[in-house]
């Protein structure tokens, strides 16, 4: 038996099976955008742990920032005490939203989502919030109350967070969205769901991704965002965007919001902030950041380590934005030479690639498998996203030689479908 087999058979004894794997990779060490597993084999990563690592694997500003850090102490408690890391590293997150804010540090995308739904409550002391079919918020009560792009996701936890509802996102797969129906959904939530179902009054905010990532990689009109966002000011309802997987620079921008010329009351992150280590964070207008003494705290939100890695990735990151772009448009070009009848769209944004699979006009779940697993067997790593979607999201430092590499493998495997 061979060490990934024993891992892997191990693994399914001694740990809970609550999540599915796309293929049996069992990962011994990785450096910049090159993963290795257990008995040796190389693959290049397109996936950055779920959009995780963006500055690559092994980043020697981040090993040096962390090593330092944990000579003077590892943790001690944020939302009891005081360091100036926290500060410092919230004061960069500011003037890269663009607005006047606040921070409160969580340790995964969950957590901000949770702790975005107290503000906005807590602030407006409104009970409802709106958000959208086929979004993915994360699996606590409270977001997967708005998780909604798989039905395994909410199925036998009822009952969920009450006074929440959702509305249909412009997605053209939609069966009611077969074109572009954003102005359709904009007039749906103000003509129908803020006079019919609840008042706008005990509307607390308005909870979405700028674009869907598990979802599909699902990008929508710039309209319906700043529609959204009209609305919302209408009635003094909260903008809350989910940049869990879209933000630190995942899109080539720093944030997807500043693709549609938006601007959020509260913004949610996670994933690439901590550069590897568990870290997320709401930002928040200064004004809505109010939540009284004593109502919300953590204990590991904003450690030390964390926010050590993070202050590294956001001094970096904004120098590749460039790169990003660059490199998204490699990846994409590659892909849309493919000759498969079965490749419907390639979508996204920056280094946040979806390739849609349909057969007659449906999703083609077994396709998605076989090009996922092919790719791996020839050293290329990458993950799905919503029923039949390939789903891109390499380290930001990807190299050029790379990105070519693995995107052309794919191509290849999408041709052999």
């Amino acid at each position: 038996m061979s060490t990934a087999s024993r891992i892997i058979e191990e693994d399914s004894r001694y740990l809970m099976q609550s999540f599915s794997r796309w293929y049996p990779l069992v990962i011994e060490r990785a450096k910049g955008s090159l993963v290795y597993d257990v008995d040796g084999k190389e693959y290049i990563d397109m996936n950055a742990g779920i959009g995780v690592m963006a500055l690559g694997h092994g980043n020697e500003k981040i090993v040096h920032a962390v090593q330092e850090q944990m000579n003077k102490f590892f943790h001690y408690s944020l939302t009891d005490f005081y360091y100036d890391l926290a500060v410092r590293v919230a004061r960069k997150l500011v003037s890269l939203v663009g607005f006047q804010g606040k921070v409160f540090y969580t340790n995964s995308g969950t957590e901000s989502v949770e702790a975005s739904l107290k503000i906005a409550r807590g602030h407006t002391r409104r009970q409802y919030v709106i958000g959208f079919t086929n979004s993915f918020h994360g699996r606590t009560f409270g977001s997967m109350s708005f998780t909604s792009s798989k039905a395994v996701q909410r199925s036998s936890f009822s009952p969920l967070l009450p006074s929440t509802l959702l509305v249909p996102y412009p997605d053209r797969h939609n069966p009611l969205c077969r074109e572009d129906c954003a102005s359709a959904i904009l007039d749906y939530i103000e003509d129908w769901v803020l006079k019919k179902i609840v008042d706008p009054n005990d509307v607390a905010g308005f909870l979405l991704e700028p674009i869907q990532g598990e979802g599909g990689v699902v990008v929508p009109p710039r309209e319906f965002l700043q529609g959204l966002q009209r609305i919302a000011r209408k009635h003094g309802i909260l903008l809350i965007l989910d940049e869990v997987q879209t933000g630190i620079g995942r899109t080539g921008k720093m944030f997807a919001f500043e693709h549609f010329g938006v601007e959020p009351d509260l913004v949610c992150l996670a994933k690439a902030l901590g550069g590897g280590l568990p870290l997320g964070a709401v930002v928040g207008k200064s004004e809505i950041m109010d939540l009284p003494r004593g109502s919300h705290a953590n204990t590991f939100g904003g450690n030390a380590l964390a926010l050590a890695a993070a202050e590294v990735v956001l001094e970096e990151v904004p120098r590749l934005l460039e790169r990003v772009n660059a490199q998204g448009k490699i990846i994409t070009d590659i892909l849309s030479s493919s000759r498969s009848r079965y490749v419907e769209e390639i979508r996204g944004m920056g280094l946040m690639i979806g390739v849609d699979l349909r057969k007659d006009g449906e999703p083609y779940e077994e396709g998605l498998e076989n090009v996922l697993r092919r790719s791996f067997e020839r050293g290329v790593l990458a993950i799905g996203a919503g029923e039949s979607v390939v789903r891109l999201l390499p380290p930001l430092v990807i190299e050029e030689e790379l990105a070519k590499r693995g995107s052309s493998i794919i191509k290849e495997e999408l041709d052999r479908l």
